[in-house]
């Protein structure tokens, strides 16, 4: 198998890691998400939900272009929620209903999007600090999330993490990343 070489790693490594986080721009920040979203609409159009979508499964390439990756934990979708019980995802990033091993549809690759979007907009790790199994039981039992920014993207992200029936799809979030274009976080 070959396949395309990024050579700016993953996503969380230039946030979190790289010492470069400064000079990502707004812009940037804003086409990394699209980039990420589009991916996630030829996914789902694919009927896959992804499972395991964090910053850590985006790569970027020189052009700053992000794709995702790491579909191990994927599943094909059926026309009902799928009920799936080996554990699956990042803590920090899991929609509640895949730790509470519910049944569950695409949308909890969106909320794990809100997450990314939530990385991209405070350059900050979720959840830092915080033990694992406390995001764990904070989320799936207190119904606990991180800090929403102020402006449209905090209202989009706030969206994403809603019960998993009202949280937008791919092509609204899209539609709606275009209204944070001059209201930076």
């Amino acid at each position: 198998m070959v396949t395309e070489y990024m050579e700016m790693g993953s996503l969380y490594y230039l946030i979190h890691l790289s010492g470069q986080k400064k000079r990502l721009s707004w812009r940037r920040r804003l086409k990394m998400l699209r980039d990420i979203c589009r991916g996630l609409m030829c996914i789902h159009r694919m009927k896959i939900v992804h499972r395991d979508l964090k910053s850590a499964n985006c790569l970027v390439n020189k052009q700053m272009t992000v794709k995702i990756c790491d579909f191990g934990l994927s599943r094909v979708m059926t026309d009902t929620p799928i009920r799936d019980s080996s554990s699956a995802g990042t803590p920090e990033w899991m929609a509640p209903e895949l730790i509470r091993n519910e049944p569950f549809t695409e949308k909890c690759d969106i909320f794990s999007l809100g997450v990314i979007m939530w990385e991209l907009c405070t350059l900050s790790r979720p959840w830092e600090g915080v033990p694992p199994k406390k995001v764990v039981y904070a989320v799936a039992n207190e119904g606990s999330r991180l800090e929403i920014p102020e402006g449209p993207l905090g209202r989009l992200i706030s969206d994403c993490w809603a019960e998993p029936d009202l949280r937008p799809s791919c092509g609204e979030i899209l539609t709606r990343l275009l209204d944070c274009e001059y209201t930076p976080c």
